[in-house]
């Protein structure tokens, strides 16, 4: 076979080859933009300095948000009619984790209360693909606890994409006896957050972002029950 053959052949091996290679990112890669999620946190908290904390709430909640009262329940059935406390919760986003397309984003920071009493929040947001909110993100999960002493702040919010390499498949994770269990996953399958309830009330949120070699658990919060 003459050269000109031999180059000919590998041509057209060429794209076979390429068509069985895993691709090194995937659709809707790099388009992860945590600065926005924390631009929606910051006006999901000045809402409710203004206008009032349960309208803020209800203002900013996906169709299918879950709070914990302290069970699990479908956040706009809960706050629907709900009146507003005299003085609103004030909070601060200190951290925020995103999936590599940008679908799920979790913020996470400090709360004060009126009353003097500290803790901290953790939110999941959902960008929402329908027209009217498309590019915009609601919150899906919220949850949070008191703390005896203020969450530490750094310099700096904290902000840290997910590696964009496809992700193995997910495995499911052990379900105990006696718990319910809610959950959401970005739609690349690159940050999952995952909540716990028992029976009592007590619930363990924990969160997984893809690394590119594996799923790490990037963060966990156990609540008491009555948290």
């Amino acid at each position: 076979m003459g050269l000109c053959a031999i180059s000919l052949a590998l041509m057209l091996a060429a794209p076979a080859a390429d068509a069985k290679r895993k691709p090194d990112r995937m659709p809707g890669a790099r388009t992860a933009n945590p600065s926005a999620l924390v631009a929606m946190e910051m006006a999901f908290a000045r809402m409710a300095q203004e206008k009032g904390q349960w309208t803020a709430f209800r203002q900013y909640a996906d169709d299918d948000a879950v709070m914990f009262v302290p069970q699990p329940v479908r956040a706009k059935d809960w706050l629907k009619g709900r009146a507003n406390p005299a003085q609103a919760v004030k909070w601060q986003p200190y951290q925020v984790w995103m999936s590599c397309d940008g679908t799920l984003g979790v913020t996470r920071g400090a709360w004060q209360r009126p009353d003097g009493s500290v803790g901290y929040f953790t939110t999941a947001w959902r960008k929402q693909e329908s027209r009217s909110k498309l590019g915009e993100y609601l919150w899906e999960m919220d949850q949070g606890d008191v703390l005896p002493t203020p969450l530490p702040q750094s310099e700096f919010l904290d902000a840290s994409v997910a590696d964009c390499s496809p992700p193995a498949p997910p495995e499911d994770l052990p379900l105990p006896a006696g718990v319910e269990r809610r959950s959401g996953w970005s739609k690349d399958k690159t940050l999952h957050w995952t909540a716990d309830v028992r029976a009592d009330g007590s619930r363990t949120i924990t969160l997984q972002r893809w690394t590119g070699q594996a799923y790490a658990e990037v963060f966990r919060s156990d609540v008491a029950a009555g948290g």
